[in-house]
């Protein structure tokens, strides 16, 4: 027995669904999901069910055989027209007769012999392909005077009638050409995401429309509209701390010492190109220099573009267990959540995700312990250690924070982010995935605790050896770095803005 999908295209009459199920129940498939909504699509059918592999065959055999599975995703043609029929009874059923025999779906059609065109009908059709478009122009305009007004086959033009064939266009447009298998799975998930919020008594357009919105924004801050800010902090006499907010997504961080610069997180893979250019012009030797990555979780904002760059990077087992399953709510309560699972699949497709391939793996034994966490490892930069701390899992399951007493400093990854400071852009774009997961956090009450912790630790942490600055920088996963002003996050030091030049690759 096995765990399958399809997606069904059931006509909008009595009893089609039930014939679908019914074809399912006769070789014994056993129905784990449906979701049908035809406030969304009054056509499209979701189906996972268990069977064995040649049940399978025969279900989408007999669903194909009647015209209810679906195959493809190839754009249906739109077509809208006018229409000047004859004002005498059965005009309309003869005009409809044509439009049947070419299967044309009606999306719209208006007509009142009292209002402004009493003669002219208007209907919009969508039809299988142009060449149905062509046969059903050529029956029409030998008996009918038309004007068309609008003619599309790129799927632009399609209304909510087939919303997921739409939807799906749309998607294609993100992550570039696709076979219809993958985006027929890939739109089976986004599905299960919606039945979710539907479940939740959320509006389910708004979980369709943050897919969206993600992707076209990681699309459109990239190559020559990708922006950066940046903040150079020294650390001490041969030390820099270089933080980059890019458009979107984690921070990326750099600590640049005499004979080593080690980097905290990559950012999106999707950013690479962009970030290689900037460390190019403001770290002496470049991507080069770079001998350590430190990753403090799986998210791909923070990992996924490891596999970029040449240097070791080191992780949690944790980790590399959640980029190995695709879940960011593996190894905690939320492992089974749908919202979880999904989520991470298409935030990685969207961002290119290339997590880190040389990899070495912390022993999770704790060495000692730091307030509330344990140290399970440490390492060092010039003359200075920094210890590895282990999260309890508030955010996701197999966190890090990196601690440096000597220099002042600690990264807190997304347990700490000074969202006073977080530009209005950067805001929305870290909302819409509140909107999809409905919380960033597998557990938030353990995440407040965390936080709470660390903020402690930042406050505990001080002294003249720290040149000027007399605080602890505190390194969120988002925002400016910071300092503690009592029991508020300040930006420390300036921050320039990092734009790419039009004569840059």
């Amino acid at each position: 027995m096995k765990k399958f999908s399809f997606i069904a295209r059931v006509p909008d009459r009595p009893g089609a669904l039930h014939k679908a199920a019914e074809i399912v129940s006769r070789y014994s498939g056993n129905i784990n999901r449906i979701q049908f909504d035809r406030r969304i699509d009054p056509y499209t059918v979701f189906f996972e069910l268990t069977t064995t592999e040649e049940h399978y065959q025969k279900i989408t055999g007999e669903l194909s055989a009647i015209g209810y599975l679906q195959t493809s995703l190839k754009p249906l043609s739109f077509l809208k027209l006018y229409v000047h029929l004859p004002h005498r009874p059965g005009a309309l059923f003869d005009f409809l007769q044509y439009t049947t025999s070419c299967r044309a779906n009606i999306a719209y059609i208006d007509f009142d012999d009292k209002g402004r065109h009493p003669e002219r009908l208007t209907v919009s059709l969508n039809l299988d392909d142009s060449a149905a478009v062509d046969r059903l122009l050529n029956q029409l305009k030998s008996r009918y005077r038309l004007e068309i007004i609008e003619y599309d086959t790129t799927g632009q033009h399609l209304d909510d009638t087939v919303f997921y064939l739409r939807f799906a266009q749309e998607i294609r447009t993100l992550v570039g050409e696709s076979e219809d298998e993958f985006l027929m799975q890939l739109l089976g998930d986004i599905n299960h995401i919606v039945q979710e919020h539907i479940n939740l008594g959320q509006d389910p357009q708004k979980a369709f429309d943050s897919v969206l919105v993600t992707g076209k924004t990681l699309n459109a801050t990239k190559n020559h509209d990708f922006y950066a800010d940046i903040q150079s902090i020294a650390l001490d006499a041969e030390t820099t701390l270089y933080c980059i907010q890019p458009p979107c997504g984690g921070n990326v961080f750099l600590i640049d010492g005499k004979d080593e610069c080690v980097m905290v997180d990559t950012g999106y893979g999707i950013y690479f190109p962009d970030i290689y250019s900037l460390i190019c012009q403001h770290i002496a030797g470049g991507e080069k220099k770079i001998s350590r990555i430190f990753i403090t979780h799986a998210d791909a904002d923070h990992c996924g573009a490891g596999g970029f760059y040449q240097a070791k990077a080191f992780m949690h087992p944790g980790t590399l267990d959640i980029i190995r399953v695709s879940n960011r709510g593996y190894g905690s309560r939320n492992e089974g959540s749908i919202l979880e699972e999904v989520y991470t699949t298409l935030i990685n497709l969207f961002s290119r995700f290339n997590p880190p391939g040389d990899i070495e793996l912390y022993q999770t034994r704790a060495l000692r312990t730091r307030g509330i966490f344990s140290v399970i490892s440490s390492f060092k930069l010039g003359n200075h250690e920094f210890e590895v701390l282990e999260s309890l899992g508030g955010h996701i399951h197999g966190q890090l924070y990196l601690y440096s007493a000597g220099l002042g400093v600690i990264f807190c990854a997304d347990t700490v982010i000074n969202f006073d400071h977080i530009t209005p852009e950067r805001a929305r774009y870290n909302s819409l995935a509140h909107i999809i997961v409905t919380s960033v956090n597998v557990d938030s009450d353990i995440a407040k605790k965390e936080r709470k912790a660390l903020l402690q630790l930042a406050a505990e942490t001080g002294g003249d050896f720290f040149r000027d600055r007399k605080k602890c920088l505190v390194c969120g996963g988002h925002g400016p770095v910071s300092v503690l002003e009592g029991t508020t996050l300040v930006p420390y030091g300036e921050i320039s803005m990092y734009k790419k030049d039009e004569t840059q690759g």
